[in-house]
Order: structure tokens, then C-alpha cells, then sequence
């Protein structure tokens, strides 16, 4: 299978860029093909411009400035998404994927008012994120990245396939065996998946 996986987290020397390169060696190991998509590393630019804007519904011009990108969407028949939680939302850069990339006409399209989705060649989902905060208050703050990933893009994928989602929680208070056991969780995850 051809895994995207997308990881957006600046610092290469960072839990999360270890977490992402355990999470593409395991894909690697299961015999997976994977496209590693690091936002940061490739210099994605995550504004969405005026132009953007005005060309949004006009497909295919609307996928004029991120052809590459949406691409490696389309051949993608997996999807892992590596990422921080930043004040329980994803960072800007993969936030800008999402607006920039998932375009009418690539990810849905719209058929009478409705929306159609263009992703169900997506067979399966995953999702590593860490968070600062502790289960209860992400809880609390209704764990809108947990929304996302199990209700939205769920449901623009195939609504009916299960979700793997793993989440080190607390990691203002992590400690090395904490880290250790979530990376071990990491690897068997995708090494299933």
C-alpha cells in the first residue's frame, strides 16, 4: 500500500521528528510504500492567498500552485498524520495543508449542494499526536484534533473504516519511560497497519 505520511513539527531533533521516523521505518518494515510529506523540511507554504481564495471552487485552477502536493494526495491509499497539538488545534503548517490541498475537486466535490468526497481511494487512517495537556483537559476542551481525525477526515475518507489513533498525552510532564512506551505503541501501530 502507498502511505502518505504528513508531519509537521520544526525541529528535526524533536520527540516528534522521532515519532514520525519510527512511524515511516515501521510503515517501511510492514512493507508499505510510504511518501514522507515533512511540511517544514519541504517548505510548504501554508498561506492561503487572496488568489487562492478567489480560485477556490474553480477546479482545476484552484490546484495550480500545490499540483505536487495534491498529487501525492491522489496516489495515497493510507494516510498517517504526525503532528503536535498546539493549544488543541494542529499547527498552522498542516492547517495550511489542509485549506491549501483538500481542494473541491480533489478532496470533494460538490454535486447538488452536497458533498462527495474524492478521497475513498484512502483505505486507511492513522493519526500520532502529542499533546501538552493531560487526557482530562483535552477532554474538557472537547479534543477538537481528536474530532477531526475520527469524525472529518473519517468521514471524507470512508466513514465505515476504523480509525488507528494514538496520542502521547501530557508531555509537559512526560518522562523518558513514558516516551519510550508511546514510541514502542508507535511502532507496533504501524507496523499493523
Amino acid at each position: 500500500m502507498r502511505v502518505l505520511v504528513l508531519h509537521s513539527h520544526p525541529v528535526e531533533s524533536s520527540y516528534g521528528a522521532a515519532l514520525y521516523r519510527q512511524t515511516v521505518t515501521s510503515l517501511e518494515a510492514a512493507g508499505h510504500t510510504v511518501d514522507g510529506c515533512d511540511l517544514y523540511a519541504e517548505k510548504f507554504d501554508p498561506v492561503l492567498s487572496r488568489h487562492d481564495r478567489l480560485v477556490y471552487h474553480d477546479y482545476p485552477e484552484n490546484t495550480g500552485l500545490v499540483e505536487p502536493y495534491v498529487e501525492r494526495l491522489r496516489q495515497a491509499e493510507g494516510l498517517v498524520i504526525v503532528t503536535p497539538v498546539w493549544n488543541f488545534g494542529f499547527p498552522a503548517m498542516l492547517k495550511g495543508y489542509f485549506d491549501r490541498v483538500w481542494l473541491p475537486g480533489v478532496s470533494f466535490e460538490l454535486v447538488n449542494g452536497q458533498v462527495e468526497s474524492r478521497l475513498r481511494h484512502i483505505r486507511k487512517l492513522a493519526a500520532v499526536l502529542t499533546y501538552g495537556a493531560t487526557p482530562f483537559r483535552a477532554f474538557v476542551a472537547g479534543n477538537p484534533p481528536k474530532k477531526i481525525v475520527k469524525r472529518v477526515l473519517r468521514a471524507q475518507i470512508n466513514p465505515l473504516r476504523p480509525v488507528t489513533f494514538l496520542a502521547h498525552y501530557d508531555m509537559n510532564n512526560c518522562t523518558e519511560q513514558t516516551r519510550a512506551a508511546f514510541m514502542a505503541r508507535v511502532k507496533t501501530s504501524m507496523e499493523r497497519f
